[in-house]
């Protein structure tokens, strides 16, 4: 992205005394963002359809959802990452379904 805390002098002089190579960052991407490729999807769909009268109704609510996943979750989430990455890869950063 282009923030200017990532392009100021400060930043780039450490880039270069670190012979760190800038690459462009894609446009945001829900196919590349971890959150909402996996763990913000599922909520989504947890949530979807459910009202609330207070914000510490969808607090609990999210915390019950948390919760209850199996320990398994997060890991076969990450697992999952790996070749959905290289589907957007292979597709040069196309949508995927």
């Amino acid at each position: 992205d282009n923030a200017p805390a990532h392009k100021s002098v400060l930043s780039m002089s450490k880039f270069n005394e670190l012979k760190y190579k800038l690459l462009d960052h894609p446009p945001y991407s829900p196919d590349l963002t971890p959150s909402d490729f996996y763990l913000f999807r599922n909520l989504r769909q947890f949530l979807r359809g459910k009202h609330f009268l207070s914000n510490e109704e969808a607090i609990a609510a999210v915390e019950a959802y948390f919760a209850d996943l199996p320990e398994t979750h997060l890991r076969d989430g990450i697992k999952l990452l790996e070749s959905h990455w290289a589907k957007c890869i292979e597709v040069n950063g196309d949508y995927i379904e």
